[in-house]
């Protein structure tokens, strides 16, 4: 065998390697996508705390998840040029570092944010780099078991991140949630053992268009919070500069036939939107639990949102099985109506009781993934072979941005005073009639996506 750095290189011994030790890589890709959510029900207690508004406070979920998104696909992007191992272990180091950061500095909101967004950055090397480990070191006949075990893994992450955060904050306080990423470093040690040290491949990294995208992207999303037309402005003069740049670059961050396939367009814009709306509405279950209801955040994470985003999990399973026997507009419209009918519940029965919320909760996580299966299913099929690695990871990022933008968006409705206007007589109390309304926003909004992928679909 031949030696490099003192390691064996053999691919085989490897791979073995990797297989044998596979619950590290699951314990990783648990702390990494911990993050997504486990802020969720602190929002609350953090806008208090500084004394903000929903709409800048839902900046500790919204810069976490935007420099997620664009974080994601500049490392599987790059994964085929630079050393899977360093890639992994520099995204671990950024991760653990703007954790201790927002530790050190929570009494500063502003560094708070930072950090989350160094965080997201950092947490988006795992989503990417797991897949090319699997990929690369896991035989074929075993992957789609590594790839099964990896999504159960982050859905459960994804939903016991509420009931962790919501224990944390309410019994010691919501900065202590920055500590939990550190545990990442732990897997550090056998990522070194175990992955061989690759050199530099042939090719150029688009770190321009990256920039000019990330760019274009957090100033629109400040736009939609602060209402200012400079970031406006911003926002599409760096997009605009993007289009320009990726039509001349040699090996662009996106390649321009992806954007000039329409099925494939509005099919990620169609899911982009839905994920968008739901993911503002979880962002605002605390605030509405908190207001209407007096609920601790504890209560909130463990018996409000816990059973609904843990169902996700069966949920997925019972989505991609009916996508198989029943097709996409089935499952569509199945996912389409449970989330609709989950809001329009929610909106006209918000100031009862917040029991009936964990059960209504269920039908919108249900709704949501079944959404997402038939969006991947629908999106996978407009891509050629040759697109099919970029265009799944536009899929990912351009929904990772909707989700932040959409929470976002909510977060900035909530804090306006016309929202709050009593549309609906039978409820009792005005905080309710500005979540009821916010609702029936995204009621209308949600019947838009669904009409539209019906049409999109019709087409077909």
């Amino acid at each position: 065998m031949v030696k490099q750095d003192g390691y064996e290189s053999d691919h085989a011994l490897y791979a073995r390697q990797v297989r044998s030790t596979f619950g590290w890589l699951c314990f990783l890709v648990f702390f990494s996508t911990l993050n997504e959510t486990v802020f969720n029900v602190s929002l609350p207690d953090i806008a208090k705390q500084f004394g903000i508004a929903p709409s800048v406070a839902n900046w500790v979920n919204t810069s976490f998840i935007l420099s997620f998104g664009v974080g994601s696909l500049i490392f599987s992007r790059i994964a085929d040029i630079y050393s899977v191992k360093k890639l992994l272990i520099i995204g671990l180091l950024i991760y653990s570092g703007g954790s201790l950061m927002g530790m050190i500095a929570q009494s500063y909101f502003p560094a708070v944010a930072a950090a989350r967004m160094i965080q997201g950055a950092g947490a988006s090397a795992v989503p990417g780099l797991i897949m090319v480990i699997i990929t690369r070191y896991v035989d074929k006949q075993n992957r789609g078991k590594a790839f099964g075990l990896v999504g159960s893994v982050v859905a459960l992450s994804e939903g016991i991140g509420p009931a962790i955060g919501g224990i944390v904050a309410d019994y010691i306080h919501w900065s202590f949630l920055f500590l939990l990423p550190v545990m990442t470093l732990f897997t550090i040690p056998f990522w070194v053992k175990v992955l061989p040290n690759e050199t530099k491949q042939e090719g150029k990294t688009d770190f321009i268009g990256a920039i000019l995208l990330s760019v274009g992207i957090v100033t629109m999303t400040l736009y939609m919070t602060q209402h200012q037309w400079m970031y406006l402005l911003i926002g599409l003069l760096f997009s605009i500069l993007f289009l320009m740049h990726i039509r001349r670059a040699e090996q662009p961050f996106l390649s321009p036939s992806l954007l000039r396939n329409r099925r494939f367009i509005f099919g990620v814009l169609t899911g982009a939107l839905m994920l968008g709306i739901v993911a503002g509405f979880i962002s605002m279950v605390p605030y509405m639990m908190r207001d209407v209801h007096a609920l601790t955040t504890g209560m909130i994470g463990g018996r409000i949102l816990f059973p609904g985003t843990i169902s996700v999990i069966l949920f997925g399973v019972i989505g991609g099985v009916l996508v198989d026997k029943r097709g996409v507009t089935v499952v569509w419209y199945l996912g389409f109506m449970a989330i609709a009918a989950s809001f329009v519940t929610i909106t006209l029965f918000l100031d009862r009781t917040p029991w009936f919320m964990p059960v209504v909760l269920i039908f919108i996580f249900g709704g949501l993934s079944f959404v997402k299966t038939v969006i991947s299913t629908v999106v996978s099929a407009s891509l050629d072979a040759e697109q099919a690695g970029a265009g799944m990871g536009l899929l990912n990022l351009v929904c990772f941005l909707a989700e932040g933008i959409g929470i976002a968006v909510v977060g900035s409705l909530l804090t306006e005073h016309v929202v709050a206007f009593p549309w609906l007589l039978s409820l009792q109390s005005a905080k309710a009639s500005l979540y009821s309304n916010v609702l029936l926003i995204l009621v209308i909004f949600t019947v838009i996506s669904g009409l539209a992928f019906a049409w999109n679909f019709k087409r077909k």
